[in-house]
C-alpha cells in the first residue's frame, strides 16, 4: 500500500472509531423517548402494543416530574429481578433520585411478543436503552444504566401492563453492577 493510501487508510479509520465514541457515552440519544425500531417485530394485537407503548411513555413521564409513586406503578407486586423485590427496588429509584436531576431513559423496542396463557397475558419485550440522569455533585450528564436487547417481562394485571422482570432467566448474583 502507498503511502497516500496508508494515510487514508488511517483517517478513514479513525473517523470511524470517532463515529464510535458515540456508542459509548451517551449509547442512545438523550431525548427521553421510547421508539420502535424500524424493524421491529410485533407479535401482538394493536391495542395490546399501544398500551404497553404508553406504559412505558407513562414511565418516562414518571421520571421527567420525579414522581416515584407514579413510575413505581409500572411494576408488578410481583416484580422479580436477581432477587430483588418492588420494594427493593423503589429504594433504588429513590437513590437515584436523590443522586440526579434530569432523569430519562431510551427504549428502542426490536420485538413486542404477547403471550396469553393463563389468566393473566403476559409479554416479552426486546429492548436496547439506557437511563442518564445529571449528577447533582459535579453537574455532569451520567449514564447512570444501559442495555442491549435486554428483555422486558410484562404481565397485564390490574387493567395495565407492569414489568415482571428482565432477562432471560432470573439469577442470584448481579452482574457487574448492573441495576434493574
Amino acid at each position: 500500500m502507498s503511502r497516500t493510501n496508508s494515510r487514508v487508510a488511517t483517517v478513514i479509520l479513525a473517523a470511524s472509531l470517532t463515529g464510535l465514541a458515540g456508542c459509548v457515552y451517551p449509547p442512545l440519544p438523550n431525548s427521553g423517548k421510547v421508539h420502535g425500531d424500524r424493524w421491529a417485530v410485533v407479535r401482538a394485537a394493536d391495542k395490546d402494543a399501544a398500551e404497553i407503548l404508553d406504559s412505558f411513555n407513562r414511565a418516562e413521564e414518571a421520571l421527567r416530574t420525579r414522581n416515584l409513586d407514579s413510575l413505581m406503578a409500572l411494576y408488578s407486586e410481583q416484580y422479580r429481578y436477581h432477587g430483588l423485590s418492588k420494594g427493593d427496588l423503589r429504594k433504588m429509584w429513590q437513590e437515584i433520585f436523590d443522586q440526579y436531576d434530569q432523569i430519562a431513559s431510551n427504549h428502542i423496542f426490536s420485538r413486542i411478543q404477547v403471550m396469553v396463557a393463563g389468566k393473566n397475558p403476559t409479554a416479552e419485550i426486546i429492548c436496547t436503552g439506557n437511563l442518564w440522569g445529571t449528577s447533582k455533585e459535579t453537574g455532569k450528564q451520567v449514564t447512570i444504566d444501559s442495555w442491549f436487547y435486554e428483555t422486558h417481562h410484562l404481565v397485564y394485571e390490574g387493567g395495565e401492563w407492569r414489568i415482571l422482570g428482565h432477562g432471560e432467566e432470573t439469577t442470584k448474583a448481579l452482574r457487574f453492577g448492573s441495576s434493574p
